[in-house]
């Protein structure tokens, strides 16, 4: 595999964690289902593993990348282990609505193993990895710039998602509201005395 083929793939990547991360913004801003503290680290693995793809992307494939992407997609599903186990038991509940039968956290552990998978096959392509001739920064391909684009926005959509829920403090076990909404977000939430 060429370092271009692995980049296009890299790409598609990119463009599959953004669509994960995008539809855990309609479910959130849509829907109205407000992520859990384990639904926020969730999101937090899917963008330390994207950024595993993005350093790919702007900086050519190197095994490190990958190895950031493995790490993310195996906290993630941690994570989304810990989660689904919490719901698992009879009588507990499930936090969320389904989608074509299974909870978001059940989604996403499947992603995440898809991640760890794909990474782990495209590790086996070593070919990728050969230095090539130094040559002037090329322009990125417009699928890599439209996964970098919208990657970044996500991620920084994430970090004030989570501030407007959490404020700087412990987030919520089950959030009614965003706090910076709310009026709630106070000199005293913040840990300083009034």
């Amino acid at each position: 595999m060429s370092p271009d083929q692995s980049k296009f793939l890299n790409a598609l990547g990119l463009i599959a964690i953004d669509t994960v991360l995008v539809l855990a913004f309609v479910d959130q801003l849509w829907f109205r289902e407000l992520p859990c503290p384990l639904c926020i680290l969730s999101r937090a693995g899917f963008i330390a593993a994207g950024f595993g793809i993005a350093l790919n992307l702007l900086f050519g494939p190197r095994p490190g990348h990958y190895g950031m992407t493995l790490l993310g997609a195996s906290i993630g599903a941690v994570v989304s282990i810990r989660q689904i186990l919490l719901h698992i038991v009879p009588d507990t509940g499930s936090y969320g609505s389904p989608i074509l039968g299974l909870h978001l956290y059940t989604w996403a552990l499947m992603f995440f193993g898809l991640m760890v998978v794909g990474t782990g096959i495209m590790l086996f392509f070593e070919r990728q990895f050969a230095p090539t001739q130094v040559q002037a920064p090329e322009k990125l391909p417009l699928l890599s710039v439209i996964g970098l684009v919208t990657f970044f926005a996500l991620a920084a959509g994430n970090v004030v998602s989570t501030l407007s829920i959490c404020g700087f403090g412990l987030c919520p076990h089950d959030p009614t509201g965003y706090l910076i909404f709310n009026d709630n977000l106070s000199v005293t939430s913040l840990g300083h005395p009034s």
